[in-house]
């Protein structure tokens, strides 16, 4: 099948990229370590031209060749590329805000190639304490897209990582979002805390230590906050009670299971009690497991995973913004 469109996943520590047929039917996929903080630093020629730019070196790297035999397919890219620090900046749009229109107001890049590189700009929840989100509004766009129309008006979609998001759809709009930065902190603390001391890292997975942690964040003892119950992954180390290799995933259950019940409790004030939303959760397969047996212990019932969210997102962006015909002619 013949390629119609490049889709760019471009965050801070990676890069993802798609070669897309018609339908956002995937053709070929890459990821290199090419995220905005860790650009490529080895200059070379691009198009004829030296070339130092991070930038356009990663960018020639991804997808290069794939120009090479078709120089006139589209790129479309979200993420981190288009923040203050990226390659050009997308402006944020503010909540609600209709994914689907997001395909509207791209920012344009002009590479060394001379390929326009089309950036989808994040949104911003404007509050007393403002929250932001870059990419996933088109992995969210992907999901919406694939259901019916009266199954996105109770949805929560759940974007576990190192900062987490947890969106509130409604109408195909992005109406609020919270994020936990509980991955980042689990890196923190393993790689530079006292906790990461004794863990043992490198085994299979102990879901026994994972539920073990999440129950504990849900239980009295955790009530008091995750500040205090973190010190139980060294204390239960001590007294023998959890080995070396048990503590990163009693860690790791224990921060998913805080997050999750700062979640639930929020949800539940916000709805007067009212029944927990279905969740649909977009992410790194293993992650997302942790995430369902966390969520079932934590209340919530109705929790499916989605599958090439942001591929499918980008697809329909590149639509809206007529980089591509909505329906080809075959």
């Amino acid at each position: 099948m013949l390629a119609q469109l490049i889709a760019l996943d471009w965050g801070t520590t990676s890069l993802r990229a798609y070669k897309l047929a018609a339908g956002g039917q995937v053709l070929e996929q890459r990821s290199l370590s090419c995220g905005i903080m860790q650009l490529p630093t080895t200059p070379r020629v691009i198009a004829g031209q030296a070339c130092t730019n991070g930038f356009e070196l990663a960018f020639d790297e991804a997808c290069g060749d794939w120009l090479d035999a078709q120089p006139d397919l589209p790129v479309i890219a979200c993420g981190m590329v288009g923040s203050a620090q990226g390659w050009r900046e997308a402006v944020y749009r503010d909540t609600p805000a209709n994914v689907a229109n997001l395909g509207t107001s791209l920012q344009t890049v002009r590479s060394l190639r001379g390929v326009d590189v089309h950036i989808v700009p994040g949104v911003i929840q404007r509050s007393r304490l403002p929250n932001v989100m870059r990419g996933e509004e088109t992995q969210v766009l992907g999901v919406l897209q694939n259901l019916p129309g009266e199954a996105g008006n109770d949805l929560l979609i759940g974007l576990p990582g190192s900062h987490s998001k947890w969106v509130e759809v409604a109408d195909g709009c992005i109406m609020h979002f919270d994020t936990f930065m509980t991955g980042e902190v689990f890196a923190v603390l393993s790689e530079h805390s006292i906790l990461g001391r004794t863990q043992q890292r490198g085994a299979s997975f102990d879901g026994e230590a994972f539920d073990r942690g999440v129950h504990v964040a849900l239980s009295v003892d955790g009530e008091i906050g995750p500040l205090s119950t973190l010190f139980s992954a060294r204390s239960l180390g001590l007294t023998g009670e959890l080995s070396a290799t048990a503590q990163p995933d009693y860690l790791s259950g224990l921060l998913i299971g805080h997050e999750l019940s700062a979640l639930a409790d929020v949800l539940r004030r916000r709805r007067n009690n009212v029944h927990l939303p279905s969740i649909i959760l977009i992410g790194n397969a293993q992650l997302c497991a942790r995430y369902q047996r966390a969520l079932d212990a934590c209340g919530f019932t109705r929790v499916t995973l989605a599958e090439q969210a942001t591929e499918r997102g980008l697809w329909q962006l590149a639509v809206a913004a007529e980089l591509i015909p909505a329906h080809p002619s075959r």
